[in-house]
């Protein structure tokens, strides 16, 4: 018998969407490289990606106003799904039109897909959580192990700013175990220039 897919799940008081297991970094500290799950959440490893029809019903299935947001976020990058992940926030909109919506995304939706794509964000995504992770472009793609290369730093970067003059909030995020307070300290100051909140999380195993 099929595993039954993990399309939502619970993280605090947010509902959290797993659209894909596509990415295209293999980041060092990426909690798929040792897990299957995240909390109380079912198997992230998707056995499809699943359909716009498939992702409404899991979410017509549990009670939106329970949850402070909604967050596109899973084991893979959900850019990676640009078309579905808009459809579904316009979806999200139409029936819970207060209702928050934030991308976790490691900002190379515009490498991804071969376009800007914050102005399609536009009025559907709220908040973008960028994952910065470092100051340096280099240390960057040892990191990340971005397929996109060099190019990678310059594209995250981009694509934040972008997402800032579409009027989405912005924060960008270190993990505390990978970077010296130096260097937060110069992660803060890219926050600052691009216009973006910067958040340091907890590194989770």
């Amino acid at each position: 018998m099929k595993k039954e897919m993990t399309i939502v799940y619970d993280v605090h008081d947010g509902l959290y969407i797993n659209l894909t297991n596509r990415c295209p970094c293999a980041c060092t500290f990426c909690l798929r490289q040792t897990m299957d799950t995240v909390g109380k959440s079912g198997g992230l490893w998707l056995e499809h990606e699943p359909s716009l029809e498939e992702v409404k019903q899991a979410i017509d299935g549990v009670d939106l106003k329970h949850y402070t947001e909604i967050v596109f976020c899973g084991f893979g990058e959900p850019t990676e799904r640009l078309d579905t992940l808009l459809q579904t926030a316009a979806y999200i909109k139409q029936v819970c039109p207060d209702k928050k919506i934030r991308i976790n995304t490691n900002g190379l939706g515009d490498l991804v897909n071969g376009e800007p794509i914050a102005p399609k964000m536009r009025g559907l995504i709220d908040v973008v959580s960028v994952s910065l992770n470092t100051p340096n472009a280099e240390e960057y793609l040892k990191l990340t192990r971005s397929k996109f290369g060099a190019q990678s730093f310059d594209a995250m970067l981009a694509f934040a700013k972008s997402a800032g003059e579409q009027g989405i909030e912005v924060v960008m995020t270190t993990v505390d175990t990978t970077i010296s307070h130096e260097e937060e300290a110069q992660c803060q100051a890219i926050c600052d220039r691009i216009g973006a909140r910067y958040r340091i999380r907890p590194w989770e195993d």
